[in-house]
């Protein structure tokens, strides 16, 4: 499913991130950073306050009142998306809990900008946060167990990120969109999420390209989110064989927040919902706002699973979606 929005604008993001990222390529990008993963009394708890930090950060930031904001969409990956939840009870706001594992960033955005572009709010604040910590306790417990990681596992950033989407014009425009489709391809290891997650990154894309009628070379740029050095192949080459199209003008998000050459935990690449959004609402943000390039397309991935149906020996469902980001004329 793809469309278009006419009147949604981004008027300003926020991002606060963890040790490791601070340590990263992309550190200067970050409104806030910490020197520890327990910033309050549990992993979990330190994760609220990360969220509560990036929305406190992104209304002073924009000069917005919380008055101001209609809504807030958010989720992250948590049981319950619990962080998100009691993160947002502090501003007493209309709140949609959403989650599509490390893509529910653009599933908040798509969400939110069908609001406002019909004209049922003005304003809104989408979230998502990830903690390492966090993410290893409840998709790898028992942690104490310290198995030695598989070259192709990812790292779950630590960090949290908001933005406010208006109906009032900015120099930022969210223009297109496209909902995924849960794609299985009998993929069963949680260690190898590129693999589990590239062909739903795949699918969005052609459904995005041939509903729009446009080329990858549309866009100056087009970004996943969390595939690591592995998943990252697996889509071109995923595209080429099934598509016919070659991705030239790609990255992945999660090959961009570490330097990989220094940080050897860091294994294939970052993930998490926050790693798409400490490249996008920082670095790629800032070059559209410096107009270096002018349209980027951002595609989120995430894996649909738990560790119940994993130790059922299910298989490791998949989503991407995608949104759109332009330069307003």
């Amino acid at each position: 499913m793809t469309g278009k929005f006419n009147n949604v604008y981004v008027k300003e993001t926020s991002l606060v991130a963890g040790k490791l990222e601070k340590e990263g390529k992309l550190r200067k990008y970050y409104d806030k950073t910490y020197n520890t993963y327990s910033i309050d009394k549990s992993f979990e708890l330190s994760e609220v306050k990360m969220n509560n930090d990036a929305i406190d950060i992104l209304l002073k930031k924009s000069n917005t009142p919380v008055e101001k904001v209609d809504l807030f969409v958010g989720g992250d990956l948590l049981n319950q998306i619990c962080a998100t939840c009691y993160s947002t009870k502090k501003y007493n706001k209309p709140f949609l809990g959403v989650f599509s594992a490390c893509a529910t960033s653009m599933e908040s955005i798509i969400v939110a900008s069908s609001f406002i572009e019909n004209n049922y709010i003005k304003n809104a604040i989408c979230t998502t946060s990830s903690h390492n910590l966090t993410s290893e306790k409840q998709f790898r417990n028992p942690t104490e167990y310290g198995y030695t990681k598989p070259k192709t596992a990812t790292f779950t950033s630590t960090g949290a990120a908001a933005i406010l989407l208006t109906h009032e014009k900015t120099d930022i425009k969210v223009a297109n969109f496209t909902i995924g489709k849960i794609v299985d391809l009998n993929q069963t290891d949680p260690n190898n999420m590129g693999a589990v997650m590239a062909p739903a990154a795949a699918d969005t894309i052609f459904e995005h390209l041939t509903n729009l009628n446009i080329t990858p070379d549309y866009y100056d740029l087009i970004l996943t989110g969390d595939l690591g050095i592995y998943g990252k192949e697996i889509l071109k080459d995923y595209m080429k064989q099934n598509y016919n199209i070659t991705l030239e003008n790609y990255n992945d998000c999660g090959t961009m927040i570490y330097d990989m050459n220094k940080q050897k935990e860091i294994t294939s690449g970052g993930s998490g919902p926050v790693c798409s959004c400490l490249v996008n609402y920082g670095y790629i943000y800032n070059m559209l706002k410096e107009k270096k390039i002018k349209k980027v397309l951002l595609v989120t991935t995430g894996a649909l699973f738990s560790p119940t149906f994993t130790f059922q020996k299910q298989n490791i469902l998949a989503i991407a979606h995608a949104v759109s980001l332009e330069v307003a004329k």
